[in-house]
């Protein structure tokens, strides 16, 4: 593995800046210290990153690329706040950052969307990706060619991502699992409503939740076979509405992607408003209403803002300082949400 600037820095008890200046012979470094910096980058066969030094010369042509798919949704457009932050920190730097939003799930859309950006010069990609076989390829090629891909709320693991930003939602899934039994002590049905089939996050809350729940021999719970709506809240809104005729004595809903504004909608027209327990995804302002007026009993946070602002600082110090991320899989917290504590946080601005 290459050595970093950064591990020169920590053996020298300095910051990475003074490590760049000294090894660049740029800026006034104590001659004592610039001594010891050499020495150790000499010990450990320290090569400079070349393309990082032109970058950095010439602060111009250093382009980075962002593609979110369901753009639309409420917590994609919070996951796009968090890439438009990153993207004006890292102006100063000489870094443009270029951001792609797909209203939906299209896997065609989105390969020509990575093409087009690697094509017009940008070294690095942050991507919410679907579980197409060929997207797969398409990252493994990138990483090839030297361009590198990080994951973000989604996760294409079969892969050679540099890595994922996001929830464990196979955990999530369990989580909501957990929060249901606790809702319904006396058991009752339950349906599941998926989003996208080919999402890998919406697979993973889905398998977490039934998983969960089998586990822990929740025989009083009955599954209903469960339904995608492809994050169409009036899609949702209609299967909700055929589930609750079939089943008038409906407990739950677990809401594995978007949908719940739908789902809420059909079960208040339904005069069950606050009787169904509903369980879903994200603190966004549609879901922080309906936690408040009753119609959501939980929401899992995923900490969206910070899976848009991560990915494009870990990309700048991957391709600047060859600093690789900690590890494969970051997770952002599993968070609770009840009508109590639905104010949304304050974003996070820690650097990966």
């Amino acid at each position: 593995m290459a050595v970093t600037s950064q591990q020169i820095a920590e053996l020298a008890g300095v910051s990475r800046g003074t490590v760049d200046r000294a090894l660049h012979n740029r800026g006034r470094v104590n001659p004592e210290v610039a001594a010891r910096i050499h020495k150790i980058a000499a010990e450990l066969g320290y090569k400079p990153n070349i393309i990082g030094q032109a970058l950095v010369r010439t602060q111009r042509g250093f382009k980075l690329g962002a593609i979110l798919q369901s753009a639309e949704t409420p917590t994609m457009q919070i996951v796009a706040e968090g890439v438009r932050q990153a993207a004006a920190e890292l102006h100063s730097s000489g870094v443009e950052l270029e951001l792609r939003e797909i209203p939906s799930l299209d896997a065609p859309k989105l390969l020509e969307e990575i093409d087009d950006l690697v094509e017009n010069g940008a070294r690095g990609l942050a991507i919410a990706p679907n579980n197409a076989p060929e997207l797969a390829a398409r990252i493994d090629d990138l990483s090839e060619k030297g361009v590198p891909v990080v994951t973000l709320n989604s996760d294409v693991p079969a892969s050679r991502r540099l890595c994922f930003i996001g929830m464990d939602n196979y955990r999530a899934g369990q989580t909501a699992a957990y929060l249901m039994r606790q809702s319904l002590p006396a058991g009752g049905k339950v349906f599941p409503l998926a989003g996208h089939l080919n999402n890998t996050a919406h697979n993973n809350r889905l398998n977490g939740f039934f998983d969960a729940l089998r586990a822990g021999h929740a025989d009083d719970i009955e599954l209903l076979p469960f339904q995608p709506c492809f994050d169409r809240e009036d899609f949702a809104y209609e299967i909700t509405q055929h589930v609750l005729e079939g089943n008038p004595s409906l407990a739950g809903i677990y809401v594995a992607s978007n949908g719940q504004q739908g789902a809420c909608r059909a079960i208040a027209e339904a005069g069950k408003a606050g009787t169904i327990r509903v369980i879903a995804y994200d603190l966004n302002a549609p879901n922080m209403q309906l936690l408040r007026d009753g119609s959501l009993t939980y929401a899992i946070d995923q900490e969206a803002f910070e899976q848009g602002y991560r990915p494009p600082h870990i990309l700048y110090e991957y391709l600047l300082y060859q600093k690789t991320p900690v590890k494969p899989l970051l997770y952002t917290d599993i968070l609770i949400r009840t009508k109590y504590n639905s104010e949304l946080p304050k974003p996070l601005r820690a650097a990966p």
